[in-house]
């Protein structure tokens, strides 16, 4: 799914309206259709809504909402915000419609007057200002989304939080800005709900899709991307009835040492998982009993140090390379790490470790082989690229690495992004909070392993390999919880989400 800029937005409410075609006011009852399914959905009827509206196309969905939902049955009260004698022409409809509904109570609020009070038992949604708003919130205004914020009441945000900056940070926003609970959002998602800094305003979020043109959603040029199953299922290759464990390409993982040889045994099992037909785990010679006694489907090169990696074999049998996990930083694992980049020109997966001591050596990092890809969490980032500011410097930061040095760049989080060489970023949406575990990216390197092992392109499998891994971590969270959540719980889970992606039931929803 394409993420667009709101003015991209704009354009696709305007090209819909021409090409459809549908009428502004009809669109924007399309939408306020939406939005009333999902309130029907999700909120009882024992529950009065208070609705505050804006005098713009936000507020005219807010004044069409409440008419529907009075219509079947709600308690609906609308306030009206006079912070301006105009009103758009869909918006002002909408509101003479809403005031010939005698079961809603309409109250207009205007600069000199004291704003009311807002009951408890009230469910607030915002239908304010929306995704329209490019100045920060000040004056009579802000001190109506500081009254909604104080309150207890669970609010509901139409299109985008009034006040928040979608396509730019709001660590530099001085205004108001609405901390909702929920945020319904048109057809796209907005570029500033998948980072981390803008959590406490947007809540949990949903897309509701409005039927915009699919000519223009097909023909916009777009680099940031949100993956759904529909856009990583025709990615995964087939397999013939005739094939054998070489054709799906043999991976070399580096990876363990004194004391951390679970990060390894986690990568080599779920390399297997995600489908390669060979692994082999070079490690340090300490760790050959765990490792042959915890993934026995794994074969063992072992390194001639007993603790670290110092060398790495012979690279010739391998389609694929990872290296990384629990390696530590000793200067034996430096020097070798930089003579496996020297001697090969296979795409690697660069992870934990082998990310730090790249931050160490930044030196070493033009040599890395192209389409590479690298695994950071962000203080690892970090210590690549150093500070940012905020999360959409951070992101302009992993992109501009990616573009410079060729490779691929895959920022673990709540919506881990995935910058490419070309520009384009992918955010994911699987995932969730138990994932927050020890071991978890191990998981996620073996998986990129295993994919690449097979012959895919570094760009599939980092598609791949991100979105599984959190669909297998969804499915995990589903049996055991967050709390109880392990990395091997992730790697039992690979397979059940192989089959989703492959075998989506007819009429599923992506």
């Amino acid at each position: 799914m394409k993420i667009l800029p709101i003015d991209k937005i704009r354009e696709a409410d305007a090209y819909t309206i021409k090409h459809e075609p549908i009428a502004d006011i009809d669109l924007m009852e399309r939408a306020a259709r939406e939005l009333c399914d999902w309130v029907s959905a999700n909120i009882l009827k024992e529950h009065p809504i208070l609705i505050y509206c804006g005098l713009g196309n936000n507020g005219g969905d807010g004044f069409a909402l409440g008419r529907m939902l009075a219509e079947l049955g709600y308690s609906i009260e609308i306030r009206a915000l006079r912070y301006s004698e105009k009103m758009s022409p869909s918006c002002a409809i909408n509101y003479e419609r809403a005031k010939k509904i005698k079961k809603i109570r309409i109250t207009e609020i205007g600069p000199d007057d004291k704003l009311p009070e807002i009951p408890q038992t009230f469910v607030v949604v915002d239908a304010i200002f929306g995704s329209g708003l490019t100045r920060p919130i000040k004056g009579f205004m802000a001190n109506i989304v500081r009254q909604i914020n104080n309150s207890e009441n669970i609010v509901v945000a139409i299109d985008a939080p009034s006040g928040f900056f979608c396509d730019q940070s709001n660590s530099v926003n001085d205004g108001e800005i609405i901390q909702a609970d929920y945020t319904l959002t048109f057809q796209f998602p907005k570029f500033g709900f998948l980072f981390p800094e803008n959590d406490r305003y947007v809540g949990h979020w949903e897309v509701l899709f409005i039927g915009l043109h699919p000519d223009f959603i097909r023909q916009v040029e777009i680099k940031d991307h949100y993956l759904l199953t529909a856009d990583c299922r025709p990615l995964i290759k087939t397999r013939n009835k005739f094939s054998h464990k070489g054709t799906y390409g043999h991976g070399l993982l580096i990876a363990g040492g004194y004391g951390k040889m679970g990060a390894a045994v986690l990568a080599a099992k779920a390399g297997l998982k995600a489908g390669a037909g060979l692994i082999t785990a070079h490690i340090p010679s300490s760790g050959n009993v765990i490792m042959q006694t915890a993934v026995p489907m794994a074969m063992v090169s072992m390194d001639e140090d007993e603790f670290y990696f110092s060398k790495h074999p012979d690279l010739s049998a391998y389609n694929a390379i990872a290296v990384g996990p629990g390696l530590g930083t000793d200067k034996k694992s430096q020097g070798a790490l930089k003579l496996l980049i020297q001697n090969t020109k296979l795409p690697m997966v660069f992870d934990a470790d082998a990310i730090n001591i790249l931050g160490e050596n930044k030196t070493w990092i033009p040599f890395v082989p192209k389409n590479s890809i690298f695994t950071p969490h962000p203080k690892e980032f970090e210590r690549l690229v150093g500070k940012s500011s905020n999360d959409f410097d951070r992101n302009e930061k992993q992109k501009e690495f990616a573009r410079k040095h060729g490779v691929y760049v895959i920022l673990k989080g709540a919506h881990t992004s995935i910058a490419c060489p070309d520009g384009t970023c992918y955010f994911n949406s699987t995932g969730n909070p138990g994932m927050a575990t020890g071991g978890s990216g191990d998981v996620l390197t073996g998986m990129l392993l295993g994919i690449l092992a097979q012959g895919y392109h570094p760009k599939e499998a980092c598609i791949l390999g991100v979105f599984l891994h959190g669909m297998a971590g969804d499915y995990a969270a589903s049996k055991w919880g967050y709390e109880a959540l392990t990395a091997d719980n992730i790697t039992d889970m690979i397979g059940k989400a192989f089959q989703k992606l492959t075998h989506q039931k007819k009429g599923e929803n992506p």
